[in-house]
């Protein structure tokens, strides 16, 4: 009869270490629940497949880089009681990835913008999609990076294919020359063929003021990102509170109604 310890260096072998890990704990189920060996042999499977199925998802949310854990769980929707959560919801189904749409976030400060996009991010990486989140500054310097190191040609090929692109803060700094170029050709890659999240502080029609230097390539930029997407407004009080001074009150809110987040109709 083969022992465990007979077992181990051949599970290894495999790389089969989620068969390792729960091997003696199936074992005592089979004998407790009197199992057939082809049930204990399914279980001891499905061990090693959760596994695995638990690595590739960490390692898409290492390369996805989200600068938090924020997913739609902990989105506060009360702060916004005008958000169309239908369309939320829709967004969270990833049913836009696979009609390559690009989905436009605007509000104001604090209102929970970035959330949102990571919010989305994650289930998108949940449903088995590669996504790279990074904000406009961080997406267009690490380019700038990428000249000078000789890499520029393959970080570019993978902003223009990974499944989900997230640009956050999208003109928040205005997008100069050579970047204006670097952003028009990710988007024009992506055009159609894969889709893209991006958010912004600025109304959608002040999105063109991103492109002082040259408005024809931003007007074509934009034209592409606002085709066929989907766009909510979120707009109310901020997330993001000051703490009252020790011995002092907090100094009242002023309320702030909350404007409609229905999307435009898609094209």
């Amino acid at each position: 009869m083969t022992t465990f310890t007979e077992l181990t260096p051949l599970l290894k072998t495999l790389r089969l270490s989620g068969m390792l890990d729960s091997l003696d704990a199936r074992n005592r189920q089979a004998l407790a629940e009197h199992l057939a060996p082809t049930e204990f042999l399914t279980l001891l499977i499905q061990d090693e497949l959760a596994r695995r199925d638990q690595h590739k998802l960490t390692r898409r949310l290492r390369r996805a880089a989200f600068h938090s854990a924020k997913t739609i769980e902990q989105f506060d929707f009360n702060v916004l009681p005008s958000l169309n959560r239908a369309t939320v919801h829709d967004l969270m189904t990833c049913r836009f990835i696979r009609e390559n749409a690009p989905v436009l976030i605007a509000g104001p400060t604090g209102t929970g913008k970035s959330h949102l996009a990571q919010a989305i991010g994650h289930q998108a990486v949940r449903q088995g999609h590669d996504v790279y989140f990074a904000t406009q500054s961080q997406l267009l310097g690490s380019l700038t990076r990428a000249r000078l190191s000789g890499v520029y040609e393959r970080r570019m090929k993978m902003l223009r294919t990974v499944a989900l692109l997230i640009i956050d803060d999208f003109g928040l700094k205005a997008i100069r020359s050579p970047q204006d170029e670097d952003l028009h050709e990710i988007i024009a890659a992506r055009y159609e063929r894969l889709p893209l999240v991006a958010t912004s502080n600025l109304d959608f029609d002040e999105w063109p003021e991103a492109f002082p230097d040259n408005k024809l390539l931003g007007a074509a930029t934009l034209d592409r990102m606002n085709h066929g997407a989907y766009r909510i407004v979120l707009d109310g009080q901020s997330y993001r509170k000051p703490r009252a001074s020790t011995g002092q009150k907090q100094a009242p809110e002023i309320t702030q109604n909350a404007a409609s987040a229905k999307p435009k109709n898609r094209a």
